[in-house]
């Protein structure tokens, strides 16, 4: 396990799980809203209101023939049967996760290496979803599987904890699932419906953390976002009641988890107390079942591995006499750490234009993936008695998004390497650390990228600082300010955007002869912590300024202007999109606002929305909401304001951004006259759709509308 927590804290974040259900009622908000009846997510008004919106943006968009063809491709790009399969080692076995036109809510397989390695490998289906659903009644989505080691290195995996949600919403039931008779366990571990999970202690015993429901003194088992605040062991046969607490945290706490390390001769339990994003704390877990912390920052990234304490940095640690940088990674042996030793070794230490994406541990080695200037370098690090020596990573190829993962950390040094850029179909190559990478897997061509180039290009803002962005655009593109251009960013929660190939970006916006360009604006992680945190709460206008900068200088390099210039984001990018359709809407034409957040007043009282008052601040806080209420779009929008062309979108099904804020903003500028659209679609969750098709229309709606507001010759 390299990093206890990621599993946990990648979660929590606008991307992650949900805190309440779908139909929980909203609190009453500090001023009067006349939209807030749009809050109740299944209230059969406001799903009439929403029926209502959908026909309408239909009859404006989906009934050409080009968009049914532009429907039809992207959805014979999503559901082509020569995408990569991405595999996970239990075992002797590769398992995958497949959907297809045949399979829409999917398949969950396996093969072997040698198969693998083939253009067309047998697999072995152990659970079809698209028949389960049939079978029960449900719309199941999955949602992974946890499988058990077995006791023995030379048995069979036999066990698995299968996580499925309903309409692809955050919150889900676990099953056990019997690997060897492909069925589902009869009176197995079950968790019911809830925002949480099971994990693994052995056969008979799991770790549990999910709504248990009130205590018998009223005290709820979810913190105030939602999430599990108490976690406990559970063994089989007995009732879920009946579990033993190991860890309850506090009310305001984000969430609580706790992890089995099952690596052969270094078997230790963890629990895990997020108190916000990146705040946390681990605990070793004893026999008797005594708590240790691990005594590191609350801000720092914590993971044990074998031997090895890894500690990667989000601030400055003063400690054994020595200060480490923000941004650095960490690592001392974990007993001697324990034990009051201090003498970390530097694995890696940020620059000016450098910063850490991970560190893949596998047996002997730890392979670093580092940002420079937003583009991807390979080097890796191996332990000896003089220290850790440095080496290239042999085969990597030199532009494009690098990603690497341990095919199996305990036993070997091989890792998958996916590489990917704009233009460029992915590979999956399987490396022997030292040795040529070996390409198993390419994935298809799914749009003709010999009419376009890619550049980097930095715009400047207002603050001074240098914004990096790339840029695709045709080859024989005219500087006449005339190009349809898509901008697309995010800017939260330290993520970074970085190069990738997408058939349904290439089909449905370059082939069309447009410009497509990416922002990598602060708040997002490109740069490492100090790129995020120049962002967070009252600094929150830095990341829309970067991007006006951005769109400004590709105005001023008459790539494009104005009348052309559309933009787009999803989630934390869809508030990015809001404040810049309210802020700067002199410099677009067009804007799609996705899953987005908008009121700001409210977004911690509605779902998952108070697990991210540590990037946004807290409303309820007068200070704060004075700085909150500056990027609010929806207390932003004025009945009096000339705004480009608008569409939002989000699902009914999302049970992590509300779908009020979309639904509000929507009517509140349709009230007053605006040029906006607006379509929900029933399922989903917070990726918009719940399969192949329903992405394919949402994409097909999105590409429709920016061009026909953007194309060349167009007349605002």
């Amino acid at each position: 396990m390299p990093n206890l927590l990621a599993a946990c804290l990648a979660v929590l974040s606008i991307a992650g799980i949900a805190a309440t259900p779908p139909h929980a009622q909203a609190q009453e908000p500090t001023v009067p809203d006349p939209y807030q009846w749009l809050e109740g997510v299944e209230d059969a008004r406001a799903l009439d209101w929403v029926r209502a919106e959908n026909a309408r943006t239909e009859a404006e968009l989906a009934t050409t023939p080009e968009f049914t063809r532009l429907e039809a491709q992207i959805r014979a790009i999503l559901d082509s049967d020569a995408k990569i399969p991405a595999v996970e080692k239990i075992g002797d076995h590769y398992y995958n996760f497949w959907k297809d036109a045949r399979h829409e809510r999917g398949l969950w397989r396996r093969t072997t290496l040698e198969e693998y390695r083939k253009a067309k490998p047998r697999w072995e289906t152990l659970i079809d979803l698209d028949a389960l659903n049939a079978a029960e009644g449900e719309n199941w989505v999955w949602h992974g599987a946890d499988c058990l080691r077995p006791a023995t290195p030379d048995a069979p995996h036999e066990r698995c904890l299968v996580a499925l949600s309903r309409g692809g919403a955050d919150a889900d039931v676990t099953r056990e699932f019997d690997l060897v008779g492909k069925q589902w366990v009869e009176d197995g571990f079950f968790r019911p419906e809830a925002k949480g999970a099971l994990g693994w202690i052995d056969r008979d015993t799991v770790y549990v953390y999910t709504d248990f429901g009130p205590a018998a003194d009223g005290a709820p088992s979810l913190t105030a976002s939602g999430y599990p605040r108490i976690v406990k062991q559970w063994s089989r046969g007995t009732p879920l009641a009946s579990a033993t607490t190991v860890y309850e945290g506090k009310h305001d706490d984000l969430y609580i988890a706790a992890f089995h390390d099952d690596t052969p001769g270094f078997e230790r339990d963890f629990v895990s107390r997020a108190i916000a994003f990146y705040e946390n704390e681990l605990f070793l877990r004893g026999d008797g079942g005594a708590l240790v912390r691990i005594d590191a920052p609350n801000s720092a990234g914590k993971g044990v591995v074998r031997d090895w304490l890894s500690v990667e940095l989000r601030e400055p640690w003063t400690v054994g006499g020595r200060t480490y940088p923000a941004g650095a990674l960490l690592a001392i042996d974990f007993d001697a750490f324990m034990a009051g030793g201090r003498d970390f070794e530097v694995l890696f230490e940020p620059g000016r234009t450098t910063s850490l994406v991970g560190a893949t541990w596998t047996k002997n080695h730890v392979v670093l993936n580092v940002l420079d200037d937003v583009k991807n370098k390979l080097s890796v690090l191996t332990p000896g008695e003089r220290g850790w020596k440095l080496d290239e990573f042999i085969g990597a190829p030199a532009f494009g998004t690098l990603a690497v993962s341990a095919v199996d950390a305990d036993d070997s040094d091989a890792v998958w390497l996916t590489a990917t850029d704009y233009l460029t179909p992915s590979t999956l190559s399987l490396v022997e650390i030292g040795g040529q990478p070996e390409v198993l897997k390419t994935m298809p061509t799914f749009f003709d990228a010999s009419t376009h180039a890619i550049e980097q290009h930095f715009a400047t803002s207002k603050d001074g600082t240098r914004i990096p962005y790339f840029l695709v655009r045709p080859r024989n593109m005219a500087l006449d300010g005339g190009n349809p251009t898509l901008l697309y960013g995010y800017g939260g929660f330290e993520v970074s955007l970085t190069p990738g190939y997408s058939g349904g970006v290439g089909k449905g916006w370059l082939e069309q002869g447009g410009v497509y360009a990416v922002a990598n604006i602060r708040g997002g992680g490109e740069y490492g912590p100090r790129w995020h945190q120049a962002a967070l709460k009252s600094n929150r206008h830095k990341a829309y300024e970067d991007f006006a900068a951005v769109a400004r200088d590709l105005i001023a390099r008459k790539v494009t202007s104005p009348p052309h210039l559309g933009i787009q984001g999803g989630s934390n990018g869809g508030l990015l999109t809001g404040n810049m359709l309210v802020q700067y809407p002199d410099l677009f034409g067009a804007v799609v606002v996705q899953v987005p957040l908008l009121d700001m007043q409210r977004y911690h009282k509605l779902l998952a929305g108070a697990s991210w008052m540590a990037e946004y601040g807290d409303p309820d806080k007068p200070g704060e909401w004075a700085f909150i209420r500056k990027f609010s779009p929806y207390h932003l929008v004025e009945a009096d304001g000339d705004y480009p062309a608008t569409l939002f979108m989000t699902s009914t099904r999302d049970d992590r951004v509300h779908p009020g804020h979309a639904r509000k903003m929507m009517a509140k500028m349709q009230a007053m006259g605006h040029d906006v659209r607006y379509y929900e679609n029933i399922e989903g969750g917070h990726g918009g759709a719940a399969n192949n098709a329903q992405l394919a229309h949402m994409n097909a709606l999105a590409y429709t509308f920016l061009w026909q507001q953007l194309k060349p010759g167009r007349v605002p």
